[in-house]
């Protein structure tokens, strides 16, 4: 066997390889989202806001309709035993059950590069709107997202709450199904106001699976 032969043609494909797992880690490692200080959340609402930040891109910030801002603040405190939510992460899914019987299934948008924790969480607080920001800007993650509505914040004992994952309105981008958030779920208006609306703090969130990203053909 010409082992100095097939060390040349495998060479490549070993640095391929190591690039290729190597770039989730940079990503995660460099392009968190930004931490919160669970003990000062309040709703953060601008009015003025017409403009926010996507991976370094300029997006549009929607309008708040006015009824909105009578609501503000506004939380279900109840904590009901027989409510969880599901989130798929292989099928880009979220699922709310009341005992076994499944009464919302939404397309959601998970964390790019497995930002996503798994495990069983629960949620600890909602905000109707907040100021997002975090990633990075040299590497074209930099994020900054006034006006996000539905913000139902989830931890456990190994995620803490500081580090700010959660449901919420991604008004950013329409590609739900794939992962492209910093860690969170993003999900469409109606679908976060809705899961806003059906939950409660101390709902139990289970979190599962692994996105498989299709790699292009050469």
């Amino acid at each position: 066997m010409d082992y100095k032969k097939n060390f040349f043609w495998a060479a490549p494909l070993i640095a391929v390889l190591a690039v290729v797992n190597l770039v989730p880690c940079v990503m995660r490692l460099f392009s968190r989202q930004g931490e919160i200080n669970p003990e000062n959340i309040v709703d953060e609402y601008d009015p003025k806001a017409n403009e926010g930040i996507f991976n370094n891109k300029i997006v549009e910030v929607p309008q708040i309709v006015p009824a909105f801002e009578s609501v503000l603040g506004e939380v279900t405190k109840n904590e009901s035993t027989d409510k969880r939510i599901e989130v798929d992460l292989k099928n880009q899914r979220v699922y709310a059950y009341e005992k076994d019987k499944k009464v919302h299934d939404f397309l959601i948008s998970s964390g790019s590069w497995d930002r996503t924790p798994t495990g069983t969480f629960k949620i600890w607080t909602k905000v109707r709107v907040q100021k997002m920001s975090g990633g990075s800007k040299e590497l074209g993650t930099y994020y900054y997202l006034p006006n996000v509505q539905n913000v139902m914040f989830f931890y456990n004992e190994k995620y803490e709450r500081k580090l700010g994952f959660s449901f919420h309105q991604a008004y950013w981008h329409n590609n739900f199904g794939v992962p492209m958030s910093h860690g969170c779920i993003n999900m469409t208006t109606n679908d976060s106001a809705t899961l806003y609306k059906w939950a409660e703090i101390g709902t139990p969130v289970v979190i599962y699976g692994k996105y498989q990203t299709v790699l292009p053909r050469v």
